[in-house]
């Protein structure tokens, strides 16, 4: 399976949210995160640690790819039609992660715009960075997207210091000592498990 994390504003927790969905994945399979962002965030996380997964650049990704089961991509911030076009039809499953605020919901509306112009259908919506009550933010923001008839993830990652440190560590969350840091990789684990029943629900028989 290939799953591309994008994203059209940065600080929405694309390179997050592209770590520990492979940590999860890694679980069922063996799982290569491919680092297509030229900040090279994923390569500096895995380089301050140790990561349960081989991290690449994509100028290796072809020569890795056959060797793995999952395929996490994190990709660069803000990437153009032609970009997107590549992104979405050679990926199961695109991504996108945004926080509840105004400018972050009007960046994902564009990329959304500009998916459905390109007939992109296999794309998820996750809600990041959700701050805690009694801030509704998330609330909202979920409201506003199902109502906009968009696809969004039943699970959403909350603002949490531990990720910070997981990545200034150079680890998943969950090997963060933090008393938080278990929700943390559980909300990860709410969404991989999205994942995995969404895949194998496509390849089910007619």
């Amino acid at each position: 399976m290939i799953v591309t994390v994008a994203s059209f504003k940065g600080g929405v927790g694309k390179t997050v949210s592209a770590v520990h969905l492979a940590a999860y994945l890694r679980q069922s399979g063996s799982t290569v995160l491919v680092d297509g962002d030229p900040n090279r965030s994923a390569t500096g996380w895995a380089g301050r640690g140790q990561l349960p997964f081989k991290v690449v650049d994509e100028r290796q990704a072809v020569r890795y790819a056959r060797e793995f089961e999952h395929i996490v991509i994190d990709t660069e911030a803000r990437p153009n039609r032609e970009d997107l076009e590549t992104l979405a039809g050679g990926c199961d499953l695109l991504v996108i992660p945004t926080t509840p605020d105004a400018l972050a919901l009007d960046a994902l509306l564009l990329l959304v715009d500009t998916l459905e112009e390109i007939e992109a259908n296999r794309y998820r919506i996750l809600l990041t960075l959700i701050p805690p009550r009694p801030s509704r933010d998330g609330e909202q923001a979920r409201t506003t997207l199902l109502d906009a008839g968009l696809p969004l993830f039943q699970g959403e990652v909350r603002r949490l210091v531990a990720f910070q440190k997981a990545a200034l560590e150079g680890v998943p969350v969950y090997q963060v000592k933090d008393p938080r840091a278990c929700q943390g990789w559980e909300d990860y684990v709410w969404i991989g498990k999205e994942v995995l029943r969404g895949q194998r629900q496509i390849r089910q028989p007619a």
